[in-house]
């Protein structure tokens, strides 16, 4: 028998006890599972509909959607950004002990609060000092005024005994024309009486007159020649008084005199002198080469209306004591300032609004100069650094809107900025270690561009902003740009005046 025989004598025995009896068809139905009818095909009118459904459904979508859309096209977002803030670093401007500290970390503090106070006693002894040293500098300048005041006497007798030289010499000319001048009367006088008495001999010898007259005539001829002899004498004396030989070395002349006797003779010069030495001691310099009248005169020229006591009150002023009891008095006043800002030092107070962060100092420490205490980290000066991709920045502008969702304060606050400016350079190349790309493994990467942004409606009593806090930033292309340097990618030239004008 072969297998299939065998499959088929099987089948049939096992069919044959159902088929057999009465019972077959009941038992069969029950057995077998019941075939349901097939669905009948939909009508054409509701598949219709459903298309019709299905399509508003669609356009509803698209209409829901296309605002998102429009702006995802004209938006370049990103989200590492962080907010970022001005930090100041406390630091006493002279070394002491500190005496307290009124501040701790977390602290709100305004601009001119006091922060930690040194101990004042030692600055307030170098105070002292520098008062009592005040008081001998105004002492010492007071002895310098009057110092100046006595030479500016010394210089006016001085001057005035110059002028007197000058003059007498000038007298001393306007003799010897006088004598000179009466030497001619006397010898007038001489050949007159020289005259009478020749006359007078030849007649006596032919007994005309008599002998007593003719004495007569020869006393009075020879009083005539001792006058002239007086005379030429006085004319001698004043020559040799005025440093001049007591004849002319050429000529007979004896009125003869340099023009310039008066501007070099000894006396003259010797007053001359003792002005300079005098003078100088005022600050006044003249060349010896001036003549004494031209000294004069440049003297009185130092004040446009001549007025001596001007020029006098100003030499007093500007003496060279006068003006080094000046300085040292106001080295003395400046180093009391100096002695009384160190002690304003002592209280080192904060420079900006803020929150106090890391305080390292504590009562008793010992600080020096320079030394960071603290920080004061600025509340209100706060801004966001976004640092988008290169491949964003191809329409970023100064000066664009832009949206800045914080991660602290999610969709319940949106804050609003604008771009201020751009970083000169990415991120990688300021680093501490920029990468080295020259060494043959270069791998290309996107590079991120810090942009700063401005918060324009911030208000820190409401919804103050941590430092380094993350935000999504998102800026509208569709926005005009506005504020200063709007549309432009670097900010314009900021001229500073000398001298700090200018100045924020």
């Amino acid at each position: 028998m072969t297998a299939a025989d065998a499959q088929a004598e099987g089948s049939t025995a096992t069919r044959s006890p159902i088929g057999v009896g009465s019972n077959n068809g009941a038992v069969q139905a029950s057995i077998e599972p019941a075939i349901p009818p097939a669905p009948p095909h939909p009508p054409k009118q509701k598949r219709r509909r459903a298309w019709v459904i299905g399509g508003v459904l669609g356009a509803i979508a698209v209409i829901a959607t296309m605002p998102w859309a429009i702006r995802a096209f004209n938006t370049v977002s990103t989200d590492d950004a962080y907010v970022n803030d001005h930090v100041t670093f406390v630091a006493p401007r002279v070394a002491g002990q500190v005496s307290a500290v009124l501040v701790d970390d977390n602290n709100r503090v305004r601009k001119g609060d006091l922060l930690v106070r040194l101990d004042r006693e030692p600055y307030e002894v170098q105070v002292g000092i520098a008062e009592t040293a005040v008081r001998a500098a105004e002492a010492d300048l007071v002895a310098a005024l009057a110092q100046a005041r006595a030479l500016a006497g010394q210089t006016r007798a001085a001057r005035y005994n110059l002028e007197h030289a000058i003059q007498d010499v000038d007298n001393q000319i306007g003799l010897l024309h006088s004598k000179a001048a009466t030497l001619a009367a006397q010898k007038a006088t001489l050949a007159k009486a020289k005259f009478e008495y020749d006359r007078t001999s030849n007649l006596a010898g032919s007994g005309a007159l008599s002998r007593q007259d003719t004495e007569t005539f020869k006393e009075s001829f020879l009083v005539a020649q001792a006058k002239v002899e007086e005379a030429l004498q006085g004319v001698y004396q004043v020559r040799v008084s005025l440093g001049l030989s007591p004849t002319p070395e050429s000529g007979d002349d004896l009125t003869k005199v340099p023009a310039d006797l008066d501007q070099t003779f000894s006396s003259v010069k010797q007053a001359q002198m003792a002005l300079i030495q005098v003078a100088a001691q005022l600050g006044v310099t003249d060349s010896l080469d001036k003549s004494p009248r031209q000294m004069v005169a440049d003297f009185y020229n130092r004040d446009p209306d001549h007025n001596i006591d001007r020029i006098y009150a100003e030499l007093e002023e500007n003496s060279p004591a006068a003006k080094q009891a000046e300085a040292r008095s106001a080295q003395a006043r400046r180093s009391l300032d100096q002695a009384k800002l160190n002690l304003r030092y002592c209280d080192v107070v904060a420079e900006i609004d803020g929150v106090v962060t890391r305080r390292n100092v504590n009562p008793g420490n010992n600080v020096v100069a320079g030394q960071s205490v603290m920080a004061v980290r600025s509340v209100s000066e706060v801004w966001v650094d976004a640092n988008f991709k290169e491949t964003q920045l191809a329409n970023l502008r100064i000066g664009q809107p832009v949206d800045l969702d914080v991660d602290m304060y999610g969709r319940r606050q949106r804050f609003q900025g604008r771009i201020s400016g751009f970083t000169y350079g990415t991120g990688s190349t300021l680093a501490l270690l920029p990468a080295e790309n020259a060494t043959g493994n270069f791998v290309k990467v996107v590079q991120r561009l810090p942009v700063r942004v401005e918060l324009t409606d911030y208000d820190p009593d409401r919804s103050p902003l941590f430092v380094g806090l993350s935000v999504n930033a998102s800026a509208d292309l569709r926005r005009k740009p506005t504020g200063p340097g709007a549309g432009q990618l670097l900010q314009p030239h900021r001229s500073i005046a000398a001298g700090g004008e200018g100045l924020p």
